[in-house]
């Protein structure tokens, strides 16, 4: 997919999220408020400039963006056109990153996944949330299983299951197996619905996902802990 057109999309809406109160707090963030989260992401932005234009991954800096909210505003704003500048290089063009490929590609659609949950979360604070592209969803969810997972595994936070869960999309027709041997369990929903639960976002008990087979043993295997 193109993912650095689903990047500006979801940088632009992340953007448009900040309108209004920038203290409201962050559900699914800890003790963040949207001012944090606004931190967060230019400085993300600005980290990822770095890793491809310097090639280097100690950049992060969430200590001298402006907290006042016209000028946090436009500074994101900024970073998020840094970023799309950077991220039009040629997709298998070398960069730093925390997890292979080491490329600019890697970059563009970690970004946009990035991107995606945290502009959930700021609307989710509005008490509204814009669909997400199914697509892009869908991608997403594959991404926790080939990259955030198995980075959590390479990490030592987090072993690999010795059961198997498969997870499918309903809207997509995309499926997934995670762990070993033959799916005890599966997991369906919409792409959106599976991401959620696979971030968190969703408890994975909710009605939103429905569970098949030997739903305890599926749910141990998805306890990872699968992203940080």
């Amino acid at each position: 997919m193109d993912h650095l057109k689903a990047l500006r999309r979801e940088l632009d809406a992340f953007g448009a999220a900040l309108e209004g109160d920038l203290s409201t707090p962050v559900e699914h963030c800890g003790d963040w408020r949207l001012v944090d989260l606004a931190v967060h992401m230019g400085a993300g932005n600005l980290w990822v400039v770095a890793a491809v234009e310097e090639g280097r991954g100690d950049r992060y800096d969430e200590d001298s963006p402006p907290r006042d909210p016209e000028g946090l505003r436009a500074w994101y704003a900024g970073t998020a056109d840094a970023l799309v500048r950077t991220l039009s290089a040629d997709p298998s063009a070398s960069a730093w990153s925390f997890f292979p490929p080491h490329t600019v590609g890697f970059w563009r659609r970690r970004r946009s996944q990035e991107t995606l949950m945290h502009r959930w979360d700021a609307e989710h604070t509005r008490g509204a949330t814009t669909p997400m592209d199914p697509a892009l969803a869908a991608d997403g969810v594959a991404e926790v299983f080939d990259t955030m997972a198995l980075r959590m595994i390479d990490r030592g936070a987090a072993r690999l299951p010795g059961q198997a869960v498969r997870i499918t999309a309903t809207d997509t027709g995309d499926g997934w197996t995670f762990g070993t041997g033959e799916p005890v369990a599966e997991l369906s929903g919409t792409a959106e619905e599976l991401l959620l639960t696979l971030w968190g976002r969703l408890p994975r008990d909710t009605g939103s996902v429905a569970w098949a087979g030997d739903r305890e043993a599926g749910a141990r295997v998805l306890a990872g802990p699968l992203t940080p």
